[in-house]
């Protein structure tokens, strides 16, 4: 019988790491909602400690999110763990992750303390988060790093303080796979008590091993990875979430290990992410990319023609990936686009419905057929609204091969209708000219990206962008049959995350960079 291994989603903590990637509380919410649906085991939520906006994410997604295991991260200081507690508290299945370097190198130059008051403190945060809840989890991080003795004293130690998870990292990315696998057999070996816990791996991605590496862990003994949605965060990534399970469903002959992942719901989350982050999925990433299940060798093809098994090791069916056609339009009633919504997996408010529900009417007059991919866009750009300053109103483009491309934009802002007319190299240059003109942003485009998201001419395109100013990166998306006004929108929407970042109260810890 096939061990389970608990997959324990960071995506919304460490994968939220990634530059420009940063999400609201709505949105955070949405993914962590959408990550239930997905089976996942445990949801980080985030880190409740480094900003009241993380700290809300927490304590909502803890309270609204029914299934997995809601968990807030804490640095080994005694004002974390409270802090994660308070987010926590009075939701039925939670966590504290705690965690504290064992590697000298961290040691002695950036937490400046000896071996020993390192593992004293670790076993004291433990027993603090332990004094909370029941279920804690410890990482030592920088594990791979790390002097294998010391850090086996250190896993002693705070399992006996009341650790029930041990989360090996392999923070840098530094260790290869036969490595990192006797790294965990000997945890599983020598430690004494390391049967009283499950052996855990986080993994980063900074030599293209992050996936390779956490499967030679669940060889040698792990029961958990930690991993993102494509794969996302600090720097080159994390283990992908995707790659891992169907690793392990695919080859479940060699790894004699599943998950409880739901694979069905995995090109749904994928696509989600994509979009609230704005990190476009490279078209021949494993799983999810869009190249993943195309073919186009003439051998290949006739192979697959005469029995699928030939080329194809997993059915796009397993992921997802069936094509669907909704049989609903302009005449499709209130009643049936909410219950098409429930069979999706969405429950909206009243309100949010409504305000959907006409997304949905306005675009029935633009396109012949409604696809799945049109409605996720619609409800997740519902669900993910925050308080906007800036409303794009109207505008008027005048473009061609004789003429200059000249907008002209009508702009709410803060309730102020403001009106201006610019020019530019193209009509989407000349929209966001007039746009900046009209906001006085000083910010730098830094990414432009299109991507149509379903077939067709009528098909909506979806525009994603990268924006920075003053030191802060966020990205911005929209959609519409339209392509320049799905370009307005993505603009305005990361203009709109700009104003809300700078409003923001100065974060509470400090955002830091974690295991």
């Amino acid at each position: 019988m096939a061990r389970m291994i608990r997959i324990f989603d960071t995506t919304l903590r460490d994968g939220e790491q990634s530059p420009g990637a940063s999400m609201n509380v709505e949105e955070k919410v949405m993914v962590a909602k959408q990550l239930a649906r997905l089976g996942v085991d445990i949801i980080e939520a985030g880190f409740a400690y480094s900003s009241p906006g993380d700290f809300e994410a927490v304590r909502r997604i803890a309270m609204e999110v029914d299934g997995p295991t809601i968990c807030s991260l804490a640095r080994a200081r005694p004002e974390d763990i409270d802090r994660a507690w308070d987010a926590l508290k009075g939701a039925p299945k939670v966590r504290i992750h705690t965690f504290l370097s064992t590697s000298d190198i961290h040691l002695k130059h950036q937490f400046r303390m000896t071996r020993e008051e390192a593992k004293n403190r670790a076993v004291e945060m433990v027993q603090r988060a332990r004094s909370y809840v029941s279920d804690v989890e410890f990482s030592p991080m920088d594990a791979s790093r790390s002097d294998p003795a010391y850090l086996y004293e250190v896993i002693e130690a705070v399992i006996a303080a009341g650790a029930g998870t041990i989360n090996i990292p392999d923070t840098v990315g530094y260790a290869v796979p036969q490595e990192f696998g006797q790294l965990i057999k000997g945890i599983c070996e020598k430690v004494p008590n390391a049967r009283q816990a499950v052996i855990s791996v986080h993994c980063h991605n900074d030599l293209g091993m992050a996936v390779a590496n956490s499967l030679a862990a669940v060889v040698n003994g792990a029961g958990q990875v930690e991993c993102t949605i494509n794969g996302i965060g600090e720097r080159a990534g994390n283990t992908s979430l995707e790659e891992i399970v169907m690793g392990l469903r695919t080859r479940k002959d060699f790894y004699q290990a599943d998950t409880g992942v739901r694979t069905e719901e995995i090109a749904k989350t994928s696509r989600l992410v994509s979009k609230i982050t704005g990190m476009v999925v490279q078209p021949n990433k494993a799983i999810v990319g869009a190249n993943a299940f195309a073919h186009t060798s003439g051998i290949h093809q006739d192979g697959l023609l005469k029995d699928k098994t030939t080329y194809e090791i997993m059915r796009p069916e397993s992921i997802g990936l069936v094509e669907s056609k909704m049989v609903m339009g302009k005449l499709s009633g209130r009643h049936a686009f909410r219950q098409r919504l429930e069979d999706l997996g969405y429950k909206l408010s009243e309100e949010e419905i409504n305000h959907a529900f006409e997304r949905f009417k306005k675009l029935a007059d633009q396109k012949k057929e409604i696809y799945e991919e049109d409605l996720e866009v619609i409800v997740s750009e519902e669900l993910a609204k925050m308080t906007e300053r800036i409303i794009l109103k109207s505008f008027h483009v005048e473009s061609g091969t004789d003429r200059v491309p000249t907008a002209t934009v009508e702009l709410e802002i803060d309730g102020r209708l403001v009106k201006e007319s610019g020019c530019g190299d193209g009509p989407v240059d000349a929209v966001y000219r007039t746009i900046a003109s009209i906001t006085k942003t000083k910010s730098k485009l830094l990414m432009f990206g299109v991507n149509a998201i379903t077939g067709g001419t009528d098909a909506q395109g979806e525009v994603s962008v990268r924006v920075e100013e003053a030191g802060r990166t966020v990205s911005g998306h929209g959609a519409d049959t339209d392509i320049i006004t799905a370009a307005a929108r993505a603009y305005l929407n990361a203009l709109n995350r700009l104003a809300y970042m700078a409003s923001k109260q100065a974060d509470g810890g400090g955002k830091v960079r974690l295991i």
